[in-house]
C-alpha cells in the first residue's frame, strides 16, 4: 500500500526529472519497507505558480521552489522505516529535482490498516487472509 506524493510548480522539473524522481521513489520505498514494488504507488502531483506561497511569497512571483512529499505507510512500520523515507525522500527530489535541501518539506502518513482499501477489501483483513494462506502452506521437510 505505500503512496507517495510528491508536490512541485508547473514547470519546476522536467519530464525526464519527474519519470526519474517516481522511478526511484518507488524503489526506495519498496527497499525501506520491503514490500512488493507492485504494491508501490508513487505520483508527482503540479500545481500553478500562482497556487504556491513558500515564506509567503508566491512563486509565480519568485518565491522559492520548496518541494513537499507525503509518504503513507499503514501503522506499525518502525520509527527506523520511516525516518529512513524521510531521509529517502529527501535525497531524491534533491538529486533528481536540482532543490537545496533546505527546502525540501516532508511528511509520514500512518494510516490504521482497517482504513485503507485494497481493492475494495480493509488492509487488515488482506492482511490476515494472507498470513492465514502462508500458515497453511506445507512446510519444506
Amino acid at each position: 500500500m505505500p503512496v507517495a506524493h510528491f508536490h512541485i510548480p508547473v514547470g519546476s522539473a522536467s519530464t525526464e526529472q519527474r519519470v526519474a524522481l517516481l522511478t526511484a521513489a518507488s524503489a526506495a520505498y519498496s527497499r525501506i519497507l520491503d514490500s512488493p514494488i507492485e504494491r508501490v504507488r508513487a505520483f508527482v502531483v503540479q500545481y500553478d505558480p500562482t497556487d504556491l506561497a513558500v515564506g509567503g511569497q508566491l512563486v509565480a512571483d519568485g518565491g522559492a521552489i520548496a518541494p513537499y512529499f507525503t509518504a503513507i505507510v499503514l501503522a506499525g512500520r518502525s520509527a527506523h522505516q520511516r525516518s529512513e523515507l524521510l531521509a529517502a525522500f529527501t535525497d531524491l527530489v534533491v538529486d533528481h529535482l536540482d532543490t537545496e535541501r533546505s527546502r525540501v518539506r516532508g511528511q509520514i502518513i500512518e494510516v490504521a490498516p482497517e482504513n485503507w482499501g485494497i481493492a475494495g477489501v480493509p488492509a487488515s483483513d488482506v492482511r490476515a487472509t494472507e498470513i492465514s494462506m502462508r500458515a497453511a502452506r506445507p512446510t519444506a521437510p
